[in-house]
């Protein structure tokens, strides 16, 4: 089976994300796309990020569904921080009949050639790539790689700070979030202060 691997700290999920999920599930040769909900890093500040498993339960609520979209708490239970060439490794190895794949937007992609053994990961994986407005000059070397496909998924600039900030100003984000999350979000009283 292939899987597309969706990180991301989904604080909120948000509508832009299943747009793409569901774009690379309904439009691409991926059989399953995993939304990988990213742990807290011990090292960063806390900020408005919210308990992992809040973030998890969110992503459950907004995939239910969605059968080919999964939620994954993959590196919940892995060494921090994260690496990807690391989640990949273990994934590979607790899964072997799958082929993991990742998905990423094109402001990714410009820098990743920063992350750790990120040819490893080319070498290994195919990295689905959606559009992001102003993500800037693609770097030569991934221009016309051949494990790098380009996929014309909608161009969705929604972002998860803008609606946690709007949240915080008392500001109607209903349309923004699936229903069950704008309910979960609102019953906790997430992102108020």
């Amino acid at each position: 089976m292939k899987i597309g691997l969706y990180f991301g700290t989904f604080n909120p999920i948000h509508i832009g994300h299943l747009i793409i999920a569901n774009h690379m599930a309904e439009h691409s040769d991926l059989d399953q796309i995993w939304m990988v909900v990213t742990p807290h890093n011990p090292h960063k500040q806390k900020s408005s990020l919210l308990d992992d498993y809040h973030r998890l339960h969110m992503v459950h609520l907004a995939t239910e569904n969605f059968p080919k979209i999964q939620p994954s708490d993959i590196e919940f239970k892995l060494p921090q921080p994260n690496y990807t060439v690391n989640t990949l490794a273990h994934l590979q190895e607790k899964f072997p009949k799958h082929e993991f794949s990742l998905i990423m937007g094109e402001d990714n992609l410009n820098s990743l050639y920063k992350w750790k053994n990120y040819e490893v990961i080319l070498q290994n994986h195919n990295i689905y790539v959606y559009p992001r407005l102003n993500s800037g000059e693609i770097d030569e070397q991934f221009v016309n790689h051949p494990k790098i496909h380009r996929v014309g998924a909608p161009v969705i600039e929604l972002s998860s700070t803008f609606i946690r900030e709007s949240i915080k100003k008392g500001k109607n984000v209903v349309p923004m979030l699936p229903n069950k999350v704008w309910e979960y979000v609102e019953h906790n009283m997430f992102y108020k202060k």
